[in-house]
């Protein structure tokens, strides 16, 4: 039984049109929060889907220099590692014309992700909220952002009653801890997009939609609380 229908499917015929066609929504987004409140912020996902939506972005002329870059998740792993979102968004994003945006990271050198957590909380916490976009990612586990069914901090990171904005994150088989901001923060946004590309993703998300708990497949999370519907983004490859 589908449990789940506070979403809306945008299929395309591969990853280089969906990135093109997300980009363009997310622009428009942008441009009228900046209208509005002079002002946008907006959350962005890691790993490598999406780099080619990153680069289609960094292309549009927007007024970036009123617009936030922050993440939804971040690996424990100093900046310049291959595995750092911040490294990722600094190097595929903030060129070209989204160079004159601003950025807010996660990850700070600290002994621990449980201070980096708190350092980080310091900083979004001074953002606007609710944020303007926030792009999702998904893994094959209906894991998103680092809400891991097997976190050690799962019920804590899709309570959607917390006041927390970032947590620390561990699960079998990572190879580090995670940063992620929480649920609320996510749901709460003006644009919610689901970024997932490739058949076997389409698989999971369908099955993700119905009945079950949220802690087996987080991205049940999502669709549970969003405050507005879900935009999922997907191509065949």
């Amino acid at each position: 039984m589908i449990r789940f229908k506070n979403f809306q499917h945008n299929h395309f015929l591969n990853p280089d049109r969906l990135a093109l066609a997300l980009a363009d929504r997310v622009s428009r987004e942008l441009t009228h929060a900046v209208n509005e409140r002079g002002r946008a912020v907006i959350a962005v996902s890691g790993g490598s889907t999406p780099k080619r939506f990153f680069y289609y972005l960094s292309q549009k002329d927007l007024l970036w220099e009123k617009i936030i870059i922050t993440l939804v998740d971040e690996r424990f792993v100093p900046l310049r590692s291959d595995r750092s979102n911040e490294n990722l968004v600094r190097r595929c994003l903030l060129q070209d014309c989204a160079s004159k945006a601003g950025f807010v990271g996660l990850y700070c050198q600290e002994k621990t992700a449980e201070r980096a957590a708190c350092f980080a909380e310091a900083k979004i916490n001074k953002l606007h909220r609710p944020f303007d976009v926030v792009v999702l990612g998904m893994g094959l586990d209906g894991h998103t952002a680092s809400f891991f069914p097997q976190g050690d901090r799962l019920k804590l990171a899709i309570d959607s009653k917390s006041r927390l904005l970032v947590i620390p994150m561990y699960a079998e088989g990572l190879d580090e801890p995670r940063l992620t901001l929480t649920l609320p923060i996510l749901v709460n946004a003006g644009f919610i997009a689901l970024h997932i590309e490739g058949k076997e993703k389409l698989v999971i998300f369908d099955k993700a939609l119905r009945n079950g708990l949220d802690t087996d497949m987080p991205i049940r999370a999502i669709l549970s609380y969003a405050k507005s519907p879900l935009q999922v983004f997907w191509s065949p490859t």
